[in-house]
């Protein structure tokens, strides 16, 4: 009789200890950052968001972007500019005079605080622009640390590029150098509570030093980075969670203008399969500030297929990003070193991105790097114009077929098997199989979820 007692309390003891110690998924993940799984970024820029262009005034946004569906809000450098060789009237970004202030034009430094607090408190997570290959001419660095800069043979400070005039370039070479700015980057992890970086112009640093700030940012909390860079891959070994696509955005540009056609997307994807770190991924896009306000904007590059574009950056391998203003369907060139303001006026393509987003969000097959799924091409009749792709789990599976091209498509895709789907923008359900003929407008689409 002692004997079963002792069991049953050994049994109940054990079973109290197991249940004490259960724990969702996101706790018992071994990746800090699981939470960028499915998350979708947004790039913030603060001088054009609103006529005021202040932290405060941006924060009346927050509800919008929160049910618009966005997790990652990425700001543009909000440091002072300089004022010595300043291009326009109000500088750009990314001639930093102090990485330790912000901008008063946007606000202070409590105003930043507060609006990363309530960010938080929404659910949001925050990245700031890191720009650390060069700073402003007037910056505070410069009167007391010139040897922290590249120089001439006579002694001059010079630019990374010419046409870069309003920026002087850092030489890491200097031991000193390298502990400001990593000064400077731990000052708003631990200070503010950001989340990580979007790096500018990251292969003009050092891989090292991007591998030892990670690993400092690191020991103050896990910190998300993404590398403005595509060709340095050994970037993403130990220093960066995801880097541009920007071989993916030009050939989505170059399709449309008809240069390159739909056969160039698997290559491209077998070559992130081949090249990229366990784990790591292109950051995917239409429009960010670079491309809007020097490019053009997505209607002028994109035309018609804006839409159709959209879906592909959100179906494919890669984390998403919306550019600010593009859920209200921005069509000008914001002027970039002058105050020129977003019109909300037409909030035209909020509800298209927010049916994105929860289709990417409620399917795991689409989610970002290692908590997502591979994409499987499909051949079809007519490669040259028609990508089809499946991506899947053990428990879901999406199907994607657009039609990359200005002429009707009507023909079979070859699918094998027969599988039930919903369909994403149309409605309704429906079995597909290799015998059904699909009907597609120039630059049409079809998404199905399967069942």
């Amino acid at each position: 009789m002692k004997t079963t007692i002792l069991s049953l309390f050994l049994i109940l003891f054990l079973l109290n200890s197991c249940s004490h110690g259960l724990k969702t998924n996101s706790e018992t993940s071994s990746d800090p950052l699981s939470w960028s799984g499915d998350a979708v970024m947004y790039e913030v820029n603060i001088r054009q968001y609103t006529p005021e262009g202040t932290f405060d005034a941006f924060a009346k946004h927050l509800p919008r972007l929160k049910d618009l569906g966005v997790e990652i809000l990425w700001f543009m450098p909000i440091h002072p500019i300089g004022e010595k060789n300043r291009k326009g009237s109000l500088g750009s970004y990314y001639s930093i005079k102090d990485y330790k202030a912000v901008n008063p034009e946007f606000g202070t430094m409590s105003d930043f605080k507060e609006l990363v607090a309530k960010a938080h408190e929404m659910g949001f997570k925050v990245l700031l622009d890191c720009v650390a290959n060069h700073t402003s001419w007037d910056n505070v660095w410069m009167g007391k640390h010139k040897e922290w800069y590249s120089q001439d043979s006579l002694g001059n400070v010079i630019p990374p590029v010419p046409d870069w005039s309003d920026v002087a370039d850092l030489n890491y070479n200097n031991p000193g150098l390298r502990a400001a700015m990593l000064d400077a980057m731990k000052f708003w992890v631990a200070e503010v509570g950001i989340d990580g970086y979007r790096c500018d112009y990251a292969g003009g640093v050092p891989t090292d030093f991007w591998e030892t700030a990670r690993a400092e940012l690191d020991k103050i909390k896990p910190v998300f980075m993404l590398a403005e860079d595509q060709d340095h891959t050994d970037l993403l070994n130990k220093a960066f969670d995801c880097n541009y696509g920007w071989t993916f955005h030009h050939y989505m540009n170059e399709i449309y203008k008809g240069e390159k056609n739909a056969e160039v997307i698997p290559g491209y994807f077998a070559k992130i399969d081949s090249t990229y770190p366990e784990g790591t991924y292109p950051l995917q896009f239409t429009s960010n500030h670079d491309e809007n306000s020097w490019q053009g904007t997505e209607y002028e590059r994109l035309g018609n297929a804006v839409k159709t574009f959209a879906v592909l950056t959100f179906t494919v391998p890669g984390m998403p990003m919306i550019y600010s203003g593009q859920e209200a369907a921005l069509n000008k060139r914001l002027v970039f070193f002058e105050k020129d303001t977003i019109s909300w006026a037409n909030l035209e393509m909020q509800d298209f991105y927010k049916t994105l987003i929860s289709l990417k969000k409620e399917n795991k097959a689409l989610w970002n790097g290692m908590y997502g799924a591979n994409i499987q091409f499909i051949k079809t009749p007519a490669p040259e114009k028609l990508l089809a792709f499946v991506r899947e789990t053990d428990s879901n599976k999406i199907l994607v077929i657009i039609n990359l091209s200005n002429e009707e498509f009507s023909g079979s895709i070859g699918i094998e098997g027969k599988t039930m789907y919903k369909n994403l923008f149309e409605g309704g359900v429906i079995e597909i199989d290799s015998t059904d003929i699909f009907n597609l407008h120039p630059w049409g689409y079809r998404v199905f979820t399967g069942m």
